[in-house]
């Protein structure tokens, strides 16, 4: 209908069922923020609601052709073309705070993930679409299968809720896979402290690349006296700790270092 064609070395699926739009932009009540970021407005089907839903909204879009339509379409509406992992996002609302919501591309979600962590601070709330199994993923408990590095470090900042699945059916094209829509709530207190986010996710990335071995063998290649620790939990596995526990972990082994 409004004559733009999903790309697809960008990972575009346009969302078309807007009562889901509608749906995902109600978790902004959630976060309570008057400023949000959408990234990947793509045809504006959610960017319709958020815009009734905050004071200030900033669109992300790399696709130059989605830019103009949604200029056309929401006229005032500051939109940015441009890749999210390269922005500054402190450049468009400074030092305030603001959520960040969207229907992620599939295809760099993680990485979205990863830079929002950097940016925390500034984001209190995120919501929206995810592949479902990148969504049960940041989401999962210890002990389960889709628990990994982006579970551990997204929970040790934010507290992590999956809503509602979305069928391949609602986009255009439709994907080869299912979806999910999660929000994240930062907690009041993170579980790790600035000073000690630089080990910790060293801690994290050598346990899971390795998740099959004992952390004692896992570790190995810290080159970490771990001896000098005496606790059971280094034979236990990755996947077995909380993140809290990776935190905890992370103190003794620096002490010990």
């Amino acid at each position: 209908m409004n004559g733009i064609k999903p790309k697809k070395h960008f990972g575009q699926h346009f969302l078309t069922n807007k009562q889901i739009a509608s749906n995902i932009a109600s978790l902004a009540e959630k976060g309570g923020c008057n400023r949000i970021l959408e990234i990947g407005p793509g045809t504006g089907v959610l960017t319709e609601h958020l815009l009734k839903r905050c004071e200030e909204l900033v669109a992300v879009e790399i696709d130059r052709e989605s830019v103009e339509y949604l200029a056309s379409v929401f006229p005032g509406l500051h939109v940015i073309q441009g890749d999210f992992l390269k922005l500054d996002v402190r450049q468009y609302f400074g030092e305030n705070e603001f959520a960040v919501m969207g229907n992620f591309p599939y295809n760099i979600s993680s990485q979205i993930i990863f830079k929002i962590l950097d940016y925390r601070h500034l984001i209190p709330f995120v919501a929206g679409m995810f592949q479902r199994e990148v969504a049960f993923r940041i989401g999962s408990p210890p002990g389960s299968r889709d628990y990994g590095i982006l579970s551990v470090l997204t929970q040790l900042f934010y507290e992590v809720e999956y809503h509602f699945t979305v069928e391949p059916e609602n986009f255009n094209p439709p994907p080869k896979v299912r979806s999910g829509i999660i929000s994240m709530k930062r907690r009041e207190v993170a579980l790790c402290d600035d000073q000690a986010v630089k080990s910790v996710k060293l801690i994290v990335k050598t346990a899971f690349n390795q998740r099959r071995k004992t952390l004692r063998n896992a570790l190995k290649t810290l080159n970490i006296q771990l001896e000098s620790v005496e606790d059971s939990i280094f034979d236990r596995r990755a996947e077995q700790l909380s993140p809290t526990e990776f935190v905890e972990l992370s103190k003794a082994l620096i002490l010990e270092h």
